[in-house]
């Protein structure tokens, strides 16, 4: 497994998925694809933030790469 704590993840997949039990392979599943996206979000928000010659990343960096993400899909 990742780095993404399961018990989170099952947490947020039984708030949002409206009280259903979820199943271990689903949520193994379920924490691939967040660190991926996770990693996705990183690696533009850090282009963005070194575009603007910054160490830090700023919301706006955040910002960016959600919106850059979520065209992608």
């Amino acid at each position: 497994m990742g780095d993404l704590p399961n018990a989170v993840v099952k947490r947020l997949l039984t708030k949002h998925g409206g009280g259903l039990r979820v199943s271990g392979s689903a949520l193994e599943r379920a924490v691939a694809a967040a660190e991926s996206y996770i990693g996705r979000l990183a690696a533009e928000a850090s282009s963005s933030a070194e575009s603007a010659k910054r160490k830090t990343l700023m919301d706006s960096d955040i910002d960016a790469a959600r919106a850059k993400l979520d065209r992608s899909f």
